[in-house]
């Protein structure tokens, strides 16, 4: 049995760069938010839905729009919910189909919105990757080439960072303090011994199933 992870955390907090140390690990990895910008400009269903509630000009010569998609939903709360409830459930399907062809000991599910989404409770655990709120700010700033108001707002339309880590089974925390890849290792090691150990279960269970039929 494949053991499935989530990773999450606020905007800035370095939830990719935990995924890709896991990544380099050998682990599979799957990103819903390159997942997800992939759906928006090749599921037939997803397209007309976008069109049809964000009108055409939300496709340009056929790929999406994303600068005029995000001046529809910025600071309108009614608008960003609408556009989360046409693209996740496509990502939730699409990642469900990516972990069911999945064969290593365990894999990461990395993406900002799990528990929003809903699709945390299809994981086994769910890492939460934490950081101060004024270095996720300034991070997102320098990434995105954006100013300090419009980060606030983004971060301010997801969970607060002190509920979504209380959720979460394990903390890896992004401080610039602690070492990021140490923190990885560590649970890395984790899992693949508890994949052995279910493994080992599940092959004594079908062992004892054949000899008590």
């Amino acid at each position: 049995m494949v053991i499935k992870i989530g990773v999450t955390g606020g905007i800035g907090s370095g939830k990719s760069t935990v995924a890709k140390i896991f990544a380099v690990l050998g682990v599979p990895v799957y990103y819903a938010d390159d997942a997800s910008k992939r759906i928006m400009n090749s599921d037939p269903e997803v397209i007309d839905m976008i069109t049809r509630h964000f009108t055409k000009e939300a496709y340009k010569n056929g790929r999406l729009d994303r600068s005029f998609l995000a001046a529809q939903v910025f600071n309108n709360k009614a608008k960003l919910e609408l556009l989360n409830s046409l693209v996740h459930p496509a990502t939730i399907r699409d990642a469900d189909r990516w972990l069911s062809v999945q064969q290593a000991p365990y894999v990461i599910k990395e993406a900002a919105l799990l528990f929003e989404s809903g699709s945390y409770a299809a994981l086994d655990y769910v890492i939460g990757v934490s950081a101060p709120y004024e270095l996720r700010l300034q991070r997102t700033m320098a990434r995105d080439k954006s100013n300090r108001d419009e980060v606030i707002a983004r971060m301010n339309r997801q969970i607060d960072e002190n509920i979504k880590m209380k959720l979460c089974d394990f903390i890896v925390y992004n401080d610039e303090i602690q070492l990021l890849i140490p923190q990885v290792i560590k649970l890395h090691e984790l899992f693949i011994r508890e994949s052995i150990e279910r493994n080992a279960s599940e092959s004594t269970e079908r062992n004892a199933s054949l000899q008590n039929p």
